[in-house]
């Protein structure tokens, strides 16, 4: 037997498309060929199989050898590859049977001694390889990343040498197994805020409705303690959405904490953070914080500090829940539907508006402060909220605590379910026919709206906000039409748009 063939797969985005491995020995002075569009680390392959065969008491065929990674315009990166191209040239050479390769899929490096050494993006291929209802052979470093799938038809193996003698059918291999569940962690609760009732309530809207929230107030009034509170608001997790997180965090820099990959997100980058590393790219695209976030919560923290370019990426992301990277040589997509809570001071100097007085800012360093935040971005944060500085009695420890984060939770899911069951999607994001039909308004209402869109000279998407955040605050109501206090207060969260905080 000449010719061998065996299957793997590549990484392109969150995305795994399968790559047959063609083996040909043939005549003429030995050489190692690697064709397939392969880059440096692919190439470099040839010796690490080479070594890898010899040293697990294999015979390395001293024959022309070509393999072809096909298909051929598609790029091939990392040692993902080795283990294929190792076996198909062991089944090219009459040392394995070519039929044990027909429905298996294969994945791992190889170190010289032979050992399998784990891989990235091992996810997103043991769901495609489940899918397809094959078997899927790795190294056992990334068995309880790859029985996330839950296809139960992931076997692991530490070297080249015990998955020769289990295609031989001289041995066994276990299977993939999950990682033992950590107790989730616990989440920080509403009621260690004290004071500020609108933030709370802000809160709660945008957890109930799934809208995007910007908090504008001084140095140390409690903006990062509410926004660290949102997690504890939302839902748990569905299997889906926790899975199509964890293939996210899979091609990430981090890979998975497999332990409690289940839980939502909550990602908070620095405000130093560059416009790659928050949208996603590099050479070999990989995802970044918004994409990390997918499924939970993007913290944006000193909202003004950060530059403008950075800020711009989350425009298209808020709008279509979806980041595109696009190369030179390659495009990737990857999910980004998180939900925004930005927090940033009024000022410079972060005390404009206080009661005290003590902003030292002109209103020219004001205005420069704030365009660093764009209108166009401001439309698309549903909840602009100014967040005061508390009175001292407040804050005394004996100052009676708000309500809990699980009492507030169970109005979010019955508000939840309200629109999922009208529109089958969150307000923020229920398509537009369905929210025109759920938020008519009476006549009195409608002049409400048109006199704030004038006075505060808001823009069409700022008027389909409100009315999607008005609905949201009548489902808390379970009110079935939105009432003139629910738009009231909806408009209420578009004073930042034009109006200084305080």
């Amino acid at each position: 037997m000449n010719l061998a063939l065996a299957h793997s797969r590549a990484r392109t985005g969150v995305r795994a498309p399968a790559v047959r491995v063609e083996v040909h020995l043939g005549g003429g002075l030995p050489n190692f060929t690697l064709v397939g569009l392969p880059a440096a680390a692919v190439r470099e392959s040839r010796e690490r199989v080479r070594a890898a065969i010899v040293n697990s008491q294999l015979d390395f065929p001293q024959r022309r050898i070509t393999v072809n990674l096909a298909p051929a315009d598609l790029p091939k990166e990392g040692g993902r590859f080795d283990l294929a191209i190792a076996l198909g040239i062991l089944a090219a050479s009459g040392q394995l049977p070519v039929q044990g390769l027909a429905d298996l899929e294969l994945l791992g490096e190889l170190a010289l001694t032979g050992e399998l050494k784990p891989v990235d993006g091992v996810l997103p291929a043991a769901l495609a390889v489940a899918a397809e209802g094959r078997r899927l052979l790795l190294p056992a470093g990334n068995g309880a990343e790859a029985a996330l799938a839950g296809s139960g038809r992931a076997w692991t193996a530490r070297t080249l040498a015990e998955v020769v003698a289990w295609l031989r059918l001289q041995r066994e291999l276990p299977r993939a197994v999950t990682a033992a569940e950590l107790a989730p962690l616990p989440l920080p609760d509403l009621a260690d805020v004290r004071g500020q009732a609108g933030g709370r309530r802000a809160l709660e809207i945008a957890a109930a409705g799934g809208h995007h929230l910007l908090l504008v107030g001084p140095p140390g009034c409690g903006k990062t303690l509410l926004a660290s509170r949102l997690p504890g608001l939302l839902p748990p997790a569905s299997e889906a959405e926790a899975l199509e997180t964890a293939a996210i965090h899979s091609v990430g820099a981090r890979g998975i904490d497999l332990a409690r990959w289940r839980q939502r997100p909550f990602r908070a980058p620095h405000h130093l953070a560059s416009a790659i590393a928050v949208a996603g790219g590099g050479a070999n695209p990989r995802p970044g914080e918004l994409s990390l976030a997918h499924n939970g919560v993007l913290f944006l923290d000193e909202l003004g500090e950060w530059g403008r370019h950075t800020l711009e990426v989350l425009r298209q992301p808020l709008e279509e829940g979806l980041v595109r990277v696009s190369r030179a040589a390659r495009q990737a997509e990857f999910p980004a539907r998180f939900q925004l809570v930005a927090a940033m001071n009024p000022c410079p100097c972060g005390w404009a508006g206080d009661p005290s007085g003590r902003c030292t800012c002109s209103a020219e360093q004001v205005l420069r402060y704030r365009a660093k935040v764009s209108g166009p971005l401001l439309d698309r944060i549903d909840l602009q909220l100014a967040v005061p500085r508390l009175p001292p009695e407040q804050l005394r420890p004996g100052a009676p605590p708000g309500e809990a984060s699980a009492v507030v939770r169970e109005r979010v899911l019955a508000a939840r379910e309200r629109q999922l069951a009208r529109a089958g999607d969150l307000n923020a994001r229920a398509p537009q026919p369905a929210m025109d039909a759920a938020c008519h308004l009476a006549d009195r209402e409608q002049r409400l709206l048109e006199r704030a869109m004038a006075n505060l000279r808001l823009s069409a998407r700022a008027m389909h906000r409100i009315l999607r955040v008005a609905r949201t605050i009548a489902d808390l109501a379970d009110s079935a039409d939105i009432g003139p206090d629910h738009l009231a207060e909806a408009i209420g969260y578009r004073m930042l748009d034009r109006s200084a905080p305080g």
